[in-house]
This record gives C-alpha cells, structure tokens and sequence, in this order.
C-alpha cells in the first residue's frame, strides 16, 4: 500500500511569511516608511486585469501601498517605458511589476529593462537574472523564489539530488534552475520539445513542472519518493502535473491551486517590503 504524500500546503507557507511581513510593515511606519508597490497594466486582458487586482488586494490586507498605473492597449514601448521611468524616480514607490503579457506590438525586454534594479521585486530584468544566475540576487524571481521557499518550510533536502526542471522560460524554468544549482543540486532542463522526456523525469529526486501545459507531466513519470513541485496554472485550476496520478507516486507534492501560486504573491509581497528596509539603509 502506497505511502501518502507530504501536501506542500502553499497556503500555510504564505501565512507564515506575510504574518513576519505585517510586523516589518508596522515597524517601517514607525520609522515614516509605508511599502508602496506600483503595478503596471498595459490592455484590457481580463486574466492580467484580475492577477493586478489579487496582487493589489494582497498588498492591502498587510498594509503595503498599491499604487495601480492602467494604461491603453495602443500604448507604445516608447511611452511605457517612460511610465517606468517616472516610477523609477518617485522615492516613495519601492517596488514596480510589469504585468505580464503585454501587447504584442510592446517591446516587452526593453520594457522590463527599464526597470531599476533596486526595484525589480517581480525579478525580471536582465540584470536581475544575471545576479540570480550568480546568486546574490536581492529579487529573484517570485515564483522561482517560491518554489525554494516551499521546499524550506518543508525541509526538503536540495543538496545533492538531481533535480529536473521541464520548462525554460526566462522568469521561471531558467532561473528555478539556477537557484537549484546554487543550492548544490544536480539540474537537468528539458522542455515540451525534449526527446524522452518521461524517461529524464523519471530520474529526478525533484521535478519543476514549469511548461504551461496542463496535466503534462504524467504519474507514470515520476520516480517513486521524489519531491513534485508544480507551477503551472491552467484554465480549470489545473497544473502542468496529473496531480492524482502523481500524487500516487510521489513523497511530497505542491497542489493546484493553493500551492506555488499563493507562495509566489507572497513573495512579491516580502521583496517589496525588503526594497522599502533598503530606503532607510542608504
């Protein structure tokens, strides 16, 4: 009989950092420090428009300023980046997310790259990758970060174990796998395109579903013992993993929803604060 496996409660993992953010967020209004984070929604697409408002009603719920900058679908890179640039320079925003995607017509790396580095608390910028991939990034990327955070909480080992990340974007395969790296793991990449796919996850002490396609990755796949941690988020609240066949195999395992997704917020929510600490640091 089948052990059952450690549910990777995303839930509780976010709990637990935004009760220690509402005491940081007490203890900087008493220094004349309020958290501001400002977010930028380019268009009219209504999964974006409701991702802001979560990300906005988050920031509320702990006392972090959210500052909404809504611009027209016609907007070009041109003035988008000049919307960046004001929120740059405003000293009292210390946190700026581009949210994601933009109009095709957007060039949306010169964009990001506008962001100022020390702002970047969605971890998007080129820079921001860079110093990740190095690791002493002050802002990975959120979901990236999250994934560790989670594999934290729950003591899950890192060091040592092959993990295998099957995804390559480059705000959430590529950078989950370099702080898996940094951390000691051994890091295979694969991708829908990956020839043998199942027969590589099937070596993994940890698997990354990060691919965006729902129900991808298959139960008969995984090694049985080995840790799951899917960040896919597809129509239907459904991962990238058939999470009942893989939960069958499986020593621990993130759920969809309520796994990565609330730990990810969360996260964008700690770096915010951490910019506003790095104000009176200066």
């Amino acid at each position: 009989m089948s052990k059952e496996p450690v549910i990777l409660d995303g839930k509780k993992v976010s709990d637990d950092i935004k009760a220690k953010l509402a005491v940081k967020v007490q203890e900087l209004k008493q220094q004349g420090v309020t958290p501001c984070l400002a977010t930028i929604l380019v268009g009219e697409d209504p999964a974006s428009a409701t991702y802001v408002r979560m990300k906005g009603n988050a920031c509320e719920r702990l006392g972090i300023i959210s500052r909404k900058v809504t611009l027209e679908t016609s907007t070009t890179t041109e003035e988008l980046i000049s919307a960046i640039q004001e929120l740059n320079e405003d000293p009292n925003v210390h946190g700026i997310l581009l949210q994601h995607p933009v109009p095709h017509h957007i060039d949306e790396r010169a964009a990001f790259d506008s962001i100022d580095i020390a702002k970047d608390v969605d971890g998007v910028t080129t820079l921001g990758f860079s110093q990740n991939a190095f690791g002493f990034a002050d802002y990975p990327s959120c979901t990236p970060a999250a994934i560790i955070a989670i594999m934290d909480y729950y003591s899950l080992p890192i060091e040592g174990k092959h993990a295998v990340v099957v995804g390559r974007s480059p705000i959430l395969g590529k950078p989950v796998s370099m702080m898996l790296l940094n951390r000691n793991a051994t890091v295979t990449i694969c991708h829908s395109r990956t020839k043998n796919l199942g027969e590589i996850v099937s070596q993994a002490d940890i698997v990354v579903a990060a691919v965006g396609k729902p129900n991808f990755i298959q139960g008969d796949w995984i090694k049985p013992g080995a840790v799951v941690l899917d960040a896919g988020y597809n129509k239907g609240n459904i991962g990238d993993c058939d999470y009942e066949a893989c939960a069958k195999v499986a020593s621990a395992i993130t759920p969809v929803p309520a796994g990565v997704g609330p730990v990810t917020i969360a996260t964008l929510l700690k770096h915010t604060v951490e910019s506003a600490e790095r104000t009176l640091q200066v």
